[in-house]
């Protein structure tokens, strides 16, 4: 038997390694800020941050066709966490535990926001099926009606 998967985690996935990947562009503009201006480095690594602001920009662009904009700009947050990551592990800077509430908050904002767009998400669709059904039940009336006219 194969399990279904559901679409909106899949794409909330592909919208965190997304992010990830877009966390990566503080890492080359950073390393580019210590090169001399129009070195080669300096170069390579500022293409680098550009390089994958653009695969970022057509990827953001996919992801908020799938999901709406509030969701996808309130996961967004998560890069402040990326950031600190790379921060110590690329800079060799220190995290303090201010930081790290912080980043706890970044991250139960996040999933806060997403359990209750979820419960909102979940409303709206039993209204708007409520909202079909009834539209349905009156279509049906009519089209009664008129097979009714129709027959005398």
């Amino acid at each position: 038997m194969k399990k279904r998967i559901n679409k909106s985690a899949i794409v909330l996935i592909a919208l965190h390694v997304l992010l990830l990947f877009y966390s990566l562009s503080g890492i080359f503009s950073k390393n580019a800020a210590y090169q001399p201006f129009l070195s080669a480095p300096f170069i390579l690594l500022y293409g680098g941050m550009l390089a994958v602001l653009f695969i970022y920009a057509i990827g953001w662009q996919q992801i908020i066709k799938r999901l709406p904009l509030t969701v996808a700009f309130a996961n967004k947050a998560i890069t402040v966490v990326w950031g600190m990551v790379w921060g110590v592990l690329f800079f060799g800077e220190q995290i303090n535990i201010q930081m790290i509430i912080g980043a706890a908050l970044v991250i139960a904002g996040i999933v806060w926001y997403s359990i209750e767009d979820g419960k909102l998400t979940t409303n709206s669709q039993v209204q708007s099926n409520k909202t079909t059904s009834a539209i349905d039940d009156n279509q049906d009336t009519l089209n009664t009606a008129a097979d009714s006219q129709g027959d005398r």
